[in-house]
């Protein structure tokens, strides 16, 4: 999935008790239904585990795993086990004993730069600076709302159901993002992602110069110990999951390189930790500290031009330039190019000045 798809299941769909062989009527007793979901009539025979984990967006399948043990899936009246796997028709439910937090997604007329749609899905252009589903400290201004308000205007049912996020970019991330519009299509696009058979490169801007035009990046991701809003790599495989980015130099500027990246997996944060590991984090990227000049350098108003180039490009320069898929409908691929955004061609225009001169 994209480098930021590693989400987790919303504290609200977990109970704190994992009990096993639970009285159904009994425990049912105060439930609130979190989630309710009637699988869709083209569903393939999918365990349940991994079906919520596509459904749900913000999910790991251990916590999933969780709430079946605690009984509170349910399938046609029935607390299932993680194991169960999905037919056509089932009705499932989460119930758990706290009221759901309020998630409504409100429709809202915000621009947003749609360069394919159909019946099935639709292709997004993301501009940075934009979240992309409701949570913590942004429950409006998001892409979703924006769809649920496109798809509203042209007359689709704007749920939840209607805007299956496939996979996900960070809000300061830039570029393409492909949404599902039904069941089948989720599940059929999911699936690709989870094989990684999309065609995806990402341009990123990182400071330093690489010593090889060409490289792979290996080790473990998993959140740092000390600073939970980063993540960090562990080469030793003590922490984590497997990670590996390939990638390309496309352009030096000696003091940053212009690189392609390919991901051979979908950790959280992945580009941005794996070149912060290896010494070359992105340009501006805050997070991993990467929001301050080069060290090292004593050229004449360096750090003011660094400033400046700051000031065209105010976030960490990574856009998701290149998306192919196999259509869910007619089984032929689609492939889609965004063209470098314009805070980012500017900074390279920059930057090829201030090298000229």
């Amino acid at each position: 999935m994209s480098e930021d798809n590693e989400d987790f299941l919303d504290e609200e769909l977990l109970d704190s008790n994992s009990i096993d062989n639970i009285d159904i009527d009994e425990e049912n007793k105060g439930l609130y239904e979190h989630l309710n979901i009637t699988v869709d009539p083209g569903q393939e025979s999918l365990r349940i585990d991994k079906f919520l984990l596509i459904h749900r967006q913000n999910s790991s399948r251990n916590k999933i795993s969780q709430t079946c043990r605690a009984g509170n899936v349910i399938v046609n009246g029935t607390a299932v086990k993680q194991n169960y796997r999905v037919k056509p028709g089932d009705q499932i439910s989460i119930l758990l004993t706290r009221p759901p937090r309020e998630n409504v997604i409100i429709p809202q007329d915000i621009p947003i730069n749609i360069v394919y749609e159909d019946d099935d899905l639709v292709v997004v252009d993301k501009e940075p600076g934009m979240v992309v589903h409701p949570g913590h400290g942004n429950w409006d201004g998001t892409l979703v709302n924006a769809l649920a308000f496109h798809f509203e205007k042209n007359g689709a049912k704007s749920d939840l159901d209607r805007v299956g996020l496939v996979h996900r970019i960070d809000k300061d991330t830039s570029g393409l993002l492909v949404i599902a519009k039904n069941e089948y299509a989720l599940s059929f696009l999911a699936k690709q992602f989870f094989n990684r058979t999309t065609k995806r490169l990402y341009w990123a801007f990182v400071w330093g110069n690489p010593q090889e035009e060409e490289g792979t990046i290996r080790g473990h991701i998993g959140r740092h110990p000390k600073n939970r809003m980063q993540m960090s790599v562990y080469e030793d495989g003590s922490h984590g999951k497997h990670a590996v980015t390939h990638y390309k130099v496309l352009e030096r500027f000696k003091y940053m390189t212009w690189v392609e990246c390919k991901l051979e997996t979908g950790r959280t944060h992945q580009i941005r930790a794996h070149f912060k590991h290896i010494g070359h984090t992105l340009f501006n990227d805050e997070r991993y500290e990467g929001h301050t000049p080069l060290r090292g350098v004593n050229l004449p108003k360096y750090k003011q031009f660094i400033k400046n180039v700051f000031e065209i490009l105010p976030r960490h320069a990574l856009h998701a330039h290149t998306l192919g898929f196999i259509h869910p409908t007619t089984k032929k691929e689609l492939y889609f190019e965004s063209p470098m955004p314009k805070d980012m061609e500017d900074a390279v225009k920059k930057w090829r000045i201030y090298l000229e001169n």
